[in-house]
């Protein structure tokens, strides 16, 4: 059953972020994920909520996801992540 990570990030050095980006995408991509959303138009229909840029990432499971964030190849850019942003991370399983 697929997965999705919403990510909600507020980026402090943009330049350094698209770096981490593209060493990330490469990592989703070996990981069996995809993009669905990146910072894109979006619009709040109900509550105070003010996300800053948001991320959908959809991967093959949440088990998937889960091996994706503990290995050692995205643990060796989640310095660089935290050093020129700040994000909020939830995964959630599909139906």
């Amino acid at each position: 059953m697929a997965a999705f990570a919403v990510v909600d990030v507020e980026i402090h050095d943009i330049e350094a972020y698209l770096v981490y980006q593209k060493a990330a995408s490469v990592l989703l991509e070996s990981a069996g994920a995809r993009y669905l959303a990146r910072g894109g138009e979006y619009k709040v229909f109900a509550g105070d909520y003010q996300p800053r840029r948001l991320i959908i990432v959809e991967f093959p499971s949440l088990a998937a996801m889960e091996d994706f964030y503990e290995s050692e190849g995205y643990r060796s850019l989640e310095a660089q992540r935290l050093a020129c942003s700040r994000a909020c991370i939830i995964g959630v399983a599909g139906l």
